[in-house]
């Protein structure tokens, strides 16, 4: 069979049969009297086999060892090609997300793709500076699922500020997303949904924080109470009691009380706030000064925890019995 018949019938071009026979790797068996290459039925099966063989992904080279080396084992070049094709599909899996981020964000003009795609590069980088810098460059130009991403993954905590801050002034279009994380099975992703969830506008993410407070992680519990309590929401006094037994955090959720209507503010009745209904306590009274922005000072907290659990619990100010861990006696 001339070269121009087996081109038809095999669907290699003639060209490419040149080429597997310049190779060595497909060479007719003879020749006609005017010079012109003959092929067997053998030749052709070759040829087929050599087609199925590249469709996997083999180069000719190792498409000519497997079919000319007697010892040739196949499960070695398999794994090695399941391996490539991994890779490759990240390569392309990953081309695609990027074409969709560029696509989400609408952009009108080629120097705003240049722009988004220069973003997007520095929210991916390596260095921490350049993600910060990404993340409060980013404003309306990345779609906001991709600062939600990013900031689901961020380790290092003055990117990860900046990119909820970010967050914060794209409205609440990454809140389902983040929604969807707090039930992530990895903790370090529920956390960082919890901190940026606290940062969204109120009356958007307080729904979804009431839910976080019935969290099997303790952490993302009272990350949500504290958020909540600050913003006068109530059900979130029982945890933010046992931060403050538990020494977790404790100085906020005093505070996060007395944003409730509790009097958790061991310096209220000293200062003599008006409608106040606190505890006096000693710590303040001797004129201990408090951080800004807070009622109270650091050692007062801890030194009236009994007092403080006592009044939010019993409304009294008897202290409560000595199974409240973690209090100091005056």
């Amino acid at each position: 069979m001339l070269i121009g018949d087996v081109a038809r019938r095999s669907g290699v071009s003639a060209r490419m049969l040149r080429h597997y026979d310049s190779l060595g790797l497909a060479r007719p068996t003879g020749r006609t009297g005017a010079g012109y290459r003959e092929y067997a039925e053998e030749d052709i099966r070759r040829i087929l086999h050599i087609e199925i063989l590249r469709s996997l992904g083999l180069s000719l080279r190792e498409v000519g060892r497997a079919l000319d080396e007697p010892g040739f084992a196949p499960s070695e070049l398999v794994d090695d090609l399941v391996a490539r094709t991994r890779e490759r599909i990240a390569r392309e899996t990953e081309l695609l997300t990027r074409l969709r981020r560029i696509r989400a964000a609408e952009p009108v003009g080629w120097e705003e793709v240049l722009q988004v795609i220069a973003l997007l590069q520095g929210l991916g980088s390596d260095s921490a500076g350049r993600r910060q810098r990404a993340a409060l460059s980013a404003d309306d130009v990345v779609p906001v699922e991709v600062l939600v991403e990013a900031a689901l993954s961020e380790t290092d905590p003055n990117v990860a500020g900046a990119l909820r801050w970010a967050l914060e002034r794209s409205g609440t279009g990454g809140l389902a997303q983040l929604a969807d994380a707090l039930s992530s099975p990895d903790a370090a992703v529920r956390r960082r949904a919890v901190e940026a969830l606290a940062e969204l506008p109120d009356e958007a993410a307080a729904p979804v924080l009431r839910g976080a407070l019935a969290s099997d992680d303790l952490v993302v519990r009272r990350r949500a109470a504290l958020a909540l309590g600050n913003r006068g929401v109530a059900g979130t006094a029982p945890t933010l009691v046992d931060m403050i037994v538990a020494g977790a955090d404790d100085v906020d959720a005093a505070d996060a009380l007395s944003a409730l209507g509790h009097p958790a503010s061991p310096d209220a009745g000293v200062r003599g706030d008006s409608g106040s209904r606190g505890v006096a306590c000693a710590g303040c009274a001797r004129g201990r000064r408090r951080p800004r922005g807070r009622s109270h000072c650091d050692i007062c907290v801890v030194s009236t925890r009994r007092e403080v659990i006592a009044v939010t619990i019993t409304g009294s100010s008897v202290p409560p019995p000595a199974r409240f861990p973690g209090t100091l006696e005056e």
